[in-house]
């Protein structure tokens, strides 16, 4: 794996895991505005041309898989 591909894998691991903290506190706390707007950052990512330039991956698909994991 090129140092691209690891910084790519990264960005987008992280990604993930923001979306999930944003969800989870927002679960908790319904009326933090700011997480919300996190998540909903994160999923614009997720659907970005910007996304398509890291990784092959269905950006998409990804975010449909996270929902679902969060139900």
């Amino acid at each position: 794996m090129s140092g691209y591909e690891a910084l790519a894998n990264a960005v987008i691991l992280q990604a993930v895991r923001d979306w999930r903290d944003a969800c989870r506190i927002n679960r908790s706390y319904p009326e933090n505005f700011a997480e919300e707007r996190k998540r909903k950052d994160i999923e614009r990512f997720f659907r970005s041309d910007w996304f398509g330039v890291l990784t092959n991956l269905d950006g998409r698909l990804l975010l449909r898989k996270l929902q679902e994991e969060q139900a």
